[in-house]
This record gives structure tokens, C-alpha cells and sequence, in this order.
């Protein structure tokens, strides 16, 4: 596994919901309080820059009611103006200059569309969430599971090619290895579903007893217990996304002007001396960022691999260090590709955003936003409306 380091550019995120999301998201039953942040010290065996804001940053363990005090700080008095959240013109993603979506942000968007709207608008309120005590330990714990099989080589890049180049590379250096029946950790994966350019990470793909290639995707908590059914929810649907992008890159359904079209890349774009000294070193013979993109998807398509079989989600506590269970996701393509579509629909600028529904304002308790958020407030003002008209006629 090649690490980017050394850039002075922002990189296209290729963040997945194992690396940013590992909050144990509270169930119905849970109270406020057991929702503050733990203060967990850890030993500080794996000091990685993960490229993310809790890496750079010292933990705080700030308490929700500070952060949500700081949220409405932060705010005009009256809350968020509506044109921040409802803008014509231009549709979310133009608006968030957004080139691609993340995997990780179309789960929080099954999670609260609201919240995942408000985590752009409001991302500094985003990284303080980040810093949580829990989020560090499980950012821990899936760098401990990827060393296990393999190593971190620097890679010193000067451009977002270079940086796109190394997610490429690090696919090149796996395929041979899964198609030999090992298994991998950190599978990138991409494609375009309704004309957005998705991105993600796999965090495991084998090969199981049967035979079936398997995608195992593992999930750190708090708690030392399954998850209710809404997390689970969004947890089967991101091994569904991801099922559909692979499958996808194996058919050959990905086409190299994707990538240049829609992340604003130079396909002519000269790779740096490192990564093409690492390219080398891996047996690739590419000297321009086009040249790789070609190698990358004409390899995987006509690879041994297969689609995937087997979706699984497997559960690991925090505190124990130990087990929970493993799920097996259920798979069903159409269902897949509607839910998708609903939500891709809002970043299209298609419809405007939506909060929860009232059966799930549950949510909303342990939700950083619920001062603030539109959704919330519009909500009470339609029910007390109704309450109000319903008085009137007793």
C-alpha cells in the first residue's frame, strides 16, 4: 500500500465510511447522556496521518451540549438563512463544488439528508465530531487490520494526478493479489451511477470456503451490542454502493474520459519521479496519468475476478478489543439502484433537501444541528399547526 504524502494540493477525497464514520450512531433507547464523547487514551502505537481533520488536531472531548452551543454561535440569530440550504441557480453539488461523491457522504445522506447538508455548511462543527475519542480508536483499529497484510510505502507527490495516480497503483498491486485467492485490505473502488462520479474504499475483499469473493466490512462500537435496525440499515446499503461499483469496474462498464471529465484531471499530466519510480517497482510501465488510468481499467476488466458474491458487515467492540457478530447484507439490485437514485436526485438539484421522518426524530436528540437545522423547526410549526386545528374543532 503506497501512502501519498508530500503534496501540496488538495486531493480528490476517495473518503469511505471506515476511515471518517466510526460514531456509534445511538439507538432509540439511548439517552443523551450516554452520548458523550468517552475519554479513552490510546497508546499511541500507530501515529499516522490519516489525511483527515481528527489527525492533525488534538482530541477535545467536548461535551454535546458545547458543540451545539457553538453551532448556534456561529449562526445568524434567526438560524441558517434559507438561501443556504435553497439556491436555484446551481444544484448542491455545483454549490459545494463538489467533482464527486463520496461513499461515505451518501451514507450519512441515508442516515439525515439534513445532517449530511449541514456537515458541508458547518464543517468545522463536522471536524470537532471527528475528534471524538471513539472515531480515533477505530481510525486505530482499521489501520492495525490493513498492516496486518501489508505495509505503507511514501510516495512523494506534486499534483492531484500524482495523488489520483497512487489510489490507481495501490489497485494494480491488489488485483493479482486477490485474483491468487489472498485477500486485501483497502480496496479503492469508483464509478458513475445516474452521471455523478462516485468514490469508496472496500475495507476487505476474500475469497470464503465456498469460494465466493466476499466483501467483509468492518464496523467499530462503542457498545458492546448489534446495532438497531436503522444503523443497519445504512450499513447494508454501503456494502450494496460498493458491490455496485466493483461489479461495475470488473465489466468494464468504467471508461478512462470518466475519470478525466468528471474529477477535472489532465489526462497528458506527467506523473512525478516517485510515483513513477513506484510504478516501475510494481511491474507498471506508465509515464503519464492517462497511460495509468488505461493500465488501471483495462487490467481489472480483464482480470479473473468475478462480481461479488457475499456481502458482510462485521462488528467489533471498542472496549473489549473483541468481536461482536457479523451480518450478512442482503442484496437486492433494484432496491440498490432506487434508494440511490432518490438521493442523487437531491445533489442534481432535482429536489431540495429532507430531513427524517417523525417515526425517526429520535435522531435528532444526539444530532449536532438540531438547534439549527430548518427541517427540525419547520417540523414543531406543522405540528403545532395541527394540534392548534384540531383544539379548534373540538
Amino acid at each position: 500500500m503506497m501512502d501519498a504524502s508530500g503534496s501540496q494540493h488538495p486531493l480528490d477525497d476517495w473518503d469511505d465510511i471506515s476511515d471518517s464514520e466510526f460514531l456509534n450512531i445511538p439507538s432509540e433507547e439511548e439517552s443523551i447522556e450516554s452520548q458523550l464523547p468517552l475519554n479513552i487514551e490510546t497508546d499511541g502505537k500507530h501515529p499516522v496521518n490519516f489525511d483527515k481533520p481528527s489527525a492533525s488536531s488534538s482530541l477535545h472531548n467536548c461535551s454535546k451540549k458545547a458543540l451545539k452551543q457553538e453551532a448556534v454561535k456561529t449562526d445568524d440569530v434567526k438560524g441558517l438563512k434559507r438561501k443556504s440550504l435553497h439556491e436555484n441557480s446551481f444544484s448542491p453539488m455545483q454549490r459545494f463544488r463538489k467533482r464527486h461523491l463520496s461513499v461515505t457522504l451518501l451514507c450519512e445522506q441515508t442516515w439525515c439528508e439534513m445532517k449530511s447538508v449541514y456537515n458541508l455548511l458547518k464543517p468545522h462543527i463536522k471536524r470537532k465530531e471527528m475528534q471524538r475519542t471513539e472515531v480515533r480508536i477505530g481510525q486505530e483499529i482499521h489501520l492495525s487490520r490493513e498492516l496486518e497484510i501489508q505495509d505503507v510505502v511514501p510516495v512523494d507527490i506534486r499534483t492531484r494526478e500524482d495523488g489520483e495516480a497512487v489510489k490507481l497503483l495501490n489497485m494494480l498491486h491488489m488485483i493479482p493479489l486477490l485474483e491468487a485467492g489472498q485477500r486485501v485490505r483497502e480496496f479503492p473502488v469508483f464509478g458513475v451511477q445516474e452521471g455523478v462520479f462516485i468514490m469508496g474504499v472496500i475495507d476487505e475483499l476474500m475469497y470464503n470456503q465456498k469460494g465466493e469473493l466476499v466483501i467483509n466490512e468492518l464496523k467499530t462500537r462503542r457498545q458492546n451490542s448489534l446495532p438497531s435496525s436503522a444503523q443497519d440499515k445504512v450499513n447494508c446499503f454501503q456494502v450494496g454502493l460498493y458491490k455496485l461499483l466493483f461489479d461495475g469496474l470488473v465489466r468494464g462498464e468504467m471508461k478512462k474520459d470518466h475519470v478525466f471529465s468528471h474529477l477535472k484531471l489532465h489526462s497528458a499530466q506527467i506523473l512525478g519521479a516517485g510515483v513513477q519510480a513506484h510504478a516501475k517497482n510494481l511491474g507498471v510501465h506508465a509515464t503519464t496519468f492517462e497511460e495509468l488510468v488505461e493500465t488501471l481499467l483495462i487490467t481489472v476488466s480483464c482480470s479473473d475476478l468475478p462480481c461479488i458474491d457475499l456481502l458482510q458487515i462485521e462488528y467489533f467492540h471498542q472496549g473489549s478489543n473483541g468481536p461482536i457478530g457479523t451480518r450478512v447484507a442482503p442484496f437486492d439490485e433494484a432496491q440498490i439502484r432506487g434508494e440511490l437514485q432518490g438521493y442523487l436526485s437531491y445533489w442534481t438539484g432535482q429536489r431540495e433537501p429532507k430531513g427524517v421522518d417523525i417515526e425517526e426524530a429520535w435522531k435528532c436528540r444526539s444530532c449536532l444541528y438540531e438547534e439549527i437545522c430548518e427541517w427540525r423547526k419547520n417540523r414543531f410549526t406543522v405540528s403545532d399547526q395541527q394540534a392548534a386545528h384540531s383544539s379548534s374543532h373540538l
